[in-house]
């Protein structure tokens, strides 16, 4: 982190309700880190002809830190609009996407569930490289480099040996020998490299997808390619409350974007629904990173307190507003 000052992307639809709950948190945490808001999304696109304008971006890489929180866009896209995470991710080379899932004190939430993604977040078939061959055949093309799956390994292995040990590397290599296996092979190789101690498990993607809705509390680090990544790691969120409860992280070398997953909501903007519990893992993760530890404990300890004790939204089952949440959460950090 090069600033003080944590750069807000609210964006669109519920973005823009959640987003700026950070800055009353860390106003109550008082640890000398500052916001600021820049825009991004589908408005930020129709009012500027950007979806990121380069002040966003010069903003984001000043700061290395960032928060951002949901952007809308038409069904089908529209001529000159990109989607700004995307965009950010492949321009700043966040090339690995954390995705945790942990048991929340939530009636919605499966018990002894405590597992990390990690996404490989630059390549695959989200390169967006698509070609029409004929009026009848759409190409889409997928592309894995060793380079990419060295570093992801990189990361996954350390996380599993700061967590329960457990490797577990996601793959379809008997149906894609060329790029899943040269995934796998990259990516057992580094991990054994880089920590020999650990556990590595190889396991089909359909396999492992069926087996994280039976015994999910079995897995600990789950490292997998763009696409595969991008759903286990839904499917895992699902798990312990939904999407709502679904903190991200995008990281790279030099900066990370911290990334409630649940998108804009369109159909509960201004209603005051907005589950904020994601972006207030992000929070978590964040502090958590900067090496304020004390203060992401507290945060976390609060918010499951707060869980616990029956407040939380319509999406998990409870009759608490965003605002309902937030108040509790402040008032248990003031004590």
């Amino acid at each position: 982190m090069t600033s003080n000052t944590i750069c807000l992307l609210p964006g669109d639809g519920i973005g823009l309700e959640v987003i700026p709950l950070a800055t009353k948190i860390l106003e109550v945490l008082d640890i000398g880190l500052t916001t600021k808001n820049y825009p991004v999304g589908w408005k930020c696109f129709n009012e500027t002809g950007k979806s990121l304008p380069e002040s966003t971006l010069d903003a984001v890489i000043n700061s290395g830190v960032a928060l951002f929180g949901a952007t809308s866009s038409p069904s089908g896209g529209a001529p000159g609009y990109s989607s700004p995470i995307i965009d950010l991710r492949q321009k700043l080379n966040l090339y690995a996407n954390v995705r945790p899932a942990q048991s929340l004190p939530v009636p919605s939430s499966r018990q002894n569930i405590d597992l990390l993604i990690i996404r490989e977040n630059t390549e695959g078939l989200y390169i967006r490289k698509e070609h029409l061959q004929d009026q009848n055949t759409a190409i889409a093309e997928r592309r894995i480099t060793r380079t990419s799956c060295e570093r992801i390994a990189t990361i996954a292995a350390k996380y599993a040996q700061q967590r329960k040990g457990l490797l577990t590397i996601a793959h379809k290599s008997n149906v894609l020998p060329l790029s899943d296996g040269l995934f796998l092979q990259s990516v057992r190789d580094t991990a054994r490299n880089h920590a020999p101690g650990i556990k590595i498990r190889e396991q089909l993607i359909d396999s492992l997808a069926h087996d994280l809705v039976i015994k999910p509390e079995t897995y600990d680090v789950i490292v997998a390619p763009n696409m595969y990544g991008d759903i286990i790691s839904d499917l895992t969120s699902a798990l312990v409350g939904g999407l709502g409860v679904a903190p991200s992280a995008n990281v790279g070398e030099s900066c990370t974007i911290y990334e409630p997953v649940h998108g804009s909501a369109p159909d509960i903007v201004g209603k005051n629904l907005a589950n904020p519990t994601a972006t207030i893992f992000c929070l978590v993760m964040m502090l958590e990173d900067l090496g304020y530890h004390d203060a992401s404990n507290r945060l976390n300890l609060e918010l499951n307190n707060t869980l616990a004790a029956g407040i939380y939204t319509p999406d998990m089952g409870g009759e608490a507003t965003t605002q309902t949440m937030l108040t509790s959460i402040l008032e248990k950090l003031t004590k």
